[in-house]
């Protein structure tokens, strides 16, 4: 073990079942970090509370037993660390890095200054960006903190190489915290990481936007920046991400379908370029065949024929 291993993490939200997608991203997460002597730390990123499901943090923890993949130490909950977003939003107030917005959905959607980004909705037009935190003492209507984009940062990531994103024609000025009083995913993500000492992060090329804005917060907040690698997602045979119209690919089904686990871990890996055929193997038995390198660039279709080959009816 180096003195500053690999740490990557586990992140499911229990807002709905784990799926064949999830299952590739936590597979290369676990290799990554097993490959080069490192750890694992599972967090259940559960503060999106409206949209929590009974059951899917037990179901999340289960599905990744059943695939093999093992974590080291306790289990994270968001909802248990409300006390460091806090703190880290009032050094945010205290820089004036944040302002507190008053505006609704369909305010933002309704000025004539906001084009559209594909999957990020209307950038945002600055309305109260004239606002000072102090100011939030004055409102009496519910709010939420923005925080101004200044800049964009540029990052490499270690599988998507180069990235430059324009955050001023990709939402704008993005929400930290939310009017219901919670944090939004961003800050929450970034204090986690930080605190988790989480070094690498993989997750799906859909978060790519994310990056740039968790990187201008790491330097506000003055927290390590940790090395990102964004994959191509599964997709269905339609090439839009898997849903309910590809058929049922939750893992809890598959596994209730009588699917063995080394059957399915089979068919990521092959789709991963580190099987020249699909066949049942487990993780533990690709740590010497593990190469990010050999990843397609495109997204994996899954299919149903593909299913049925690794046992699932």
């Amino acid at each position: 073990m180096t003195a500053n291993p690999i740490r990557t993490r586990f992140a499911p939200s229990p807002t709905g079942a784990q799926h064949v997608g999830n299952a590739r991203t936590y597979l290369v997460s676990w290799l990554l970090a097993r490959s080069r002597g490192g750890e694992i730390r599972l967090r259940i990123e559960d503060i999106d509370s409206p949209r929590i499901k009974p059951g899917a943090m037990e179901q999340a923890l289960a599905d990744l037993r059943w695939l093999g993949l093992d974590w080291d130490g306790e289990p994270v909950v968001q909802t248990h660390r409300l006390p460091l977003y806090e703190a880290a939003l009032d050094e945010l107030k205290r820089q004036e890095l944040v302002y507190p917005c008053t505006c609704t959905r369909s305010d933002i959607a309704a000025a004539a200054s906001a084009p559209h980004a594909e999957h990020e909705g209307p950038v945002y037009p600055g309305t109260c960006a004239n606002r000072s935190a102090a100011d939030a003492g004055q409102l009496v209507v519910p709010f939420a903190w923005r925080f101004r984009v200044s800049t964009s940062p540029n990052f490499e990531d270690e599988f998507a190489g180069p990235q430059r994103i324009d955050l001023k024609q990709l939402g704008g000025d993005f929400v930290v915290w939310k009017n219901t009083g919670t944090p939004a995913y961003q800050l929450a993500v970034v204090v986690d990481d930080a605190e988790m000492k989480i070094s690498h992060v993989v997750r799906g090329d859909d978060l790519l936007p994310s990056t740039p804005r968790q990187i201008l917060l790491d330097r506000a907040l003055d927290l390590p920046v940790p090395t990102f690698a964004h994959l191509p997602l599964v997709v269905g045979e339609d090439g839009r991400r898997l849903a309910k119209r590809h058929g049922d690919t939750r893992l809890s089904a598959l596994r209730d379908g009588g699917m063995k686990p080394e059957a399915l871990v089979g068919l990521l890996a092959w789709s991963c370029g580190w099987l020249e055929n699909v066949r049942p193997i487990t993780p533990r038995e690709l740590l010497p065949r593990f190469d990010l390198a050999t990843i397609p660039r495109t997204p994996f279709v899954l299919t149903a024929a593909q299913l049925r080959q690794i046992g699932y009816p």
